[in-house]
């Protein structure tokens, strides 16, 4: 598969909404929420204003088509552990899952992250999202858990 890995546009902020409904993690078997959950305030912080001094965002584009997004930025939410580290989002549309395209996306904003100085970076993650084998090989590391989600750090 060819793609390319390159920064969000200005213009194309409002995508943001569709990956971050595509970043729920939604077990087998289990009915999808409505789109309309992105709406709600816990769910907002993770794009509302995008562009501030700390946010960071990479698309992965395929012809054209941007099919998946990896953005950090300092927000209180679920994996947050202090105010200067960024918190990790990251999905890509179903048909382009497990094919090395969000490891890459990883890996350039790690790199990002390192080259402005971070110090590390961390997600929250559901324990039985499969995704939690990428993030170990990636580097993080599980710091905090709760019955059901991790929080992980990848130290830069």
């Amino acid at each position: 598969m060819n793609y390319k890995i390159r920064e969000l546009k200005q213009n194309e902020i409002k995508l943001l909404d569709t990956f971050l409904y595509e970043a729920i993690f939604i077990p087998e078997g289990v009915q999808a929420p409505s789109k309309d959950i992105i709406k709600h305030p816990d769910l907002q912080i993770y794009v509302s204003d995008f562009g501030k001094k700390d946010d960071l965002c990479y698309v992965a584009e395929v012809e054209g088509k941007v099919v998946g997004a990896v953005w950090t930025r300092i927000i209180n939410d679920y994996g947050h552990v202090d105010d200067k580290t960024p918190s990790l989002s990251i999905s890509l549309l179903k048909e382009y899952r497990n094919m090395g395209i969000g490891t890459e996306l990883i890996k350039q904003i790690l790199l990002t992250l390192k080259e402005k100085e971070y110090k590390q970076v961390s997600l929250s993650v559901q324990k039985i999202n499969y995704a939690v084998r990428m993030y170990k090989k990636l580097g993080f590391e599980v710091v905090q858990e709760n019955k059901e989600d991790y929080i992980m750090i990848c130290k830069l």
